[in-house]
């Protein structure tokens, strides 16, 4: 038998993922446009409902606090999208809720001024401010480093390597609100997993007109005839003796959005009132600042190669944490109860439709704008139950994790130094935030635990994000092991040419501003 050609057993690394069939500039037709526009705002609800349904219950809220909740978190949802898109990174990115903010806001909750509020209602007011006084302070993190190109200096020292942890821990890291939260109700989370996936994969040749529509539209497909599904069930009795936690997860009748949301509603600032500001609280949601923004740098580098885009250039990428950095401002001011961070699962969509437009994203930020304000339809959607989103969660957070091990390809893997640096920070990234979960579960209070909670809060935030910490082992390791005879092995040569916006051509044509607005913020 002939000796294999090298050809036939190396892949050689490619800039941009094959296979696409739009990318960052290029558009499918305006109708395929706008359902795909509907699928990812479907997709951006489950978030949107989940924060607020555990949160404002412990603040004293009722479901109608609840409804209003939701509607204002996705009408700045659809606003910071839209900001994001136009004049941020330009990435198609939807910009979400973020669960790194869920350690500082529940302290503030915990709050014994807080606490020794009687009136239910008067105290969910009373927190809400205090969490939106919070949040105001806390924007002004992300604002000054992103506007004034300083997280663009610390890019300097990531390279493809220290950054493979980091966009995997994206994905891998979310692995609790996937097949655990499937498990609640397995009676429609396995079925909806199942036929998610047999629809984008193995049914993804299926065309109409030429329209690959099982693949394009698998998600709203599948949750259709689930959604359906679940509901027959409910309506069919099949629930009415199970305990009280299987009827939250698996009936279709029991989140009291529809009942409780208006007909017209269109959120304002300040709508609960003024803020109010502790130096204690803000302090903590710092720490939740800086996990978002380096949550958010990893999934913009996964977005750049689902889009098929090159990786944003540093300028561009601390323009994106700038406006995200606006975009907690405005949830701060708006009162949506949690900061914005890149919706990871969104990210996924991109690679499971094979739809990286820029278009299709501003479409759904229109969506979640207009169907916040319209409340009794957007309620609608927003009832369908959480473990039809957590199994779609078990498809698109692996596939963002597998981008990130995409990088490696521009690394040599043959090198101890580097397995070294990928394994520790990968089973640290893991293990840590896992220990700190844990041991909180069991304490009902983090590791750090000392009279400042300002600081328990930001040490116990920065160490509940998987990506976070292997930011902070990669980075470290990879610029001080063996790192000056090290610069090829760690991929900089691939990577220098990305660092600059004049470095690669194709820049200009995925990074420029609209509107002609180079001519008064050039590119660097």
């Amino acid at each position: 038998m002939a000796a294999p050609k090298p050809e036939e057993i190396s892949h050689p690394p490619m800039d941009q993922l094959q296979g696409l069939e739009y990318c960052i500039d290029s558009n499918p037709s305006w109708v395929e446009t706008i359902v795909l526009g509907f699928q990812h705002y479907i997709l951006a609800l489950g978030t949107a409902v989940m924060i607020p349904s555990f949160l404002v219950p412990l603040m004293g809220g009722s479901d109608d606090d609840k409804v209003r909740v939701v509607q204002t978190l996705l009408f700045v949802e659809g606003i910071n999208t839209l900001l994001q898109t136009l004049f941020g990174t330009r990435l198609p990115t939807v910009i979400g809720g973020s669960y790194a903010f869920m350690v500082p806001i529940i302290s503030i909750i915990h709050d014994s001024s807080l606490k020794r509020i009687e009136d239910p209602h008067l105290r969910f007011l009373n927190t809400m401010r205090a969490i939106q006084g919070a949040m105001i302070v806390a924007s002004s993190i992300q604002v000054i480093l992103g506007f004034s190109q300083l997280w663009g200096i610390c890019s300097r020292f990531f390279s493809p390597l220290g950054m493979v942890p980091v966009i995997a821990l994206a994905g891998f890291g979310l692995f609790d609100r996937g097949f655990p939260v499937v498990g609640h109700c397995v009676e429609i989370g396995i079925p909806m997993l199942i036929l998610f996936v047999v629809f984008s994969q193995y049914l993804k040749n299926f065309h109409t007109r030429q329209l690959p529509i099982l693949e394009r539209f698998a998600l709203l497909i599948s949750t259709t005839v689930i959604w359906a599904y679940a509901h027959l069930l409910t309506a069919s009795g099949a629930y009415k003796h199970r305990p009280d936690l299987t009827q939250h997860n698996c009936r279709t009748d029991r989140a009291n959005l529809i009942s409780s949301a208006p007909w017209i509603k269109i959120p304002y600032p300040l709508e609960w009132g003024a803020p109010t500001f502790d130096a204690g609280h803000a302090f903590g949601m710092m720490a939740a600042v800086l996990v978002s923004l380096i949550e958010s740098t990893g999934a913009y580098k996964a977005a750049s190669r689902l889009a098929s885009a090159t990786p944003p250039p540093a300028h561009v990428l601390s323009r994106g944490i700038g406006w995200q950095g606006i975009g907690i401002l405005l949830n701060g001011l708006f009162g949506t109860l949690t900061g914005s961070t890149v919706s990871v699962e969104n990210v996924g969509l991109l690679g499971s439709t094979r739809v990286g437009s820029r278009r299709v994203i501003q479409i759904s930020a229109g969506f979640m704008i207009f169907f916040s304000m319209l409340g009794k339809f957007g309620a609608l959607f927003a009832s369908i139950p959480f473990p039809i989103f957590a199994a779609v969660y078990c498809v698109l957070f692996g596939l963002v994790a597998s981008v990130g091990l995409s990088f490696l390809q521009f690394t040599n893997m043959n090198s101890m130094r580097n397995l070294f640096i990928v394994g520790v920070a990968l089973f640290l990234g893991f293990s840590v935030p896992e220990y700190f979960r844990e041991y909180t579960s069991k304490a009902l209070h983090g590791p750090t635990h000392t009279r400042a909670g300002w600081f328990d809060d930001f040490l116990n935030t920065i160490f509940f994000s998987s990506p976070t910490v292997a930011l902070i082992v990669a980075v470290f390791l990879d610029n001080t092991l063996d790192y000056k005879d090290s610069a090829k092995d760690r991929g900089m040569p691939w990577w220098a040419r990305f660092r600059t916006f004049n470095g690669d051509s194709r820049n200009e044509e995925f990074y420029t501003l609209p509107f002609n607005l180079n001519r008064f913020f050039p590119p660097r």
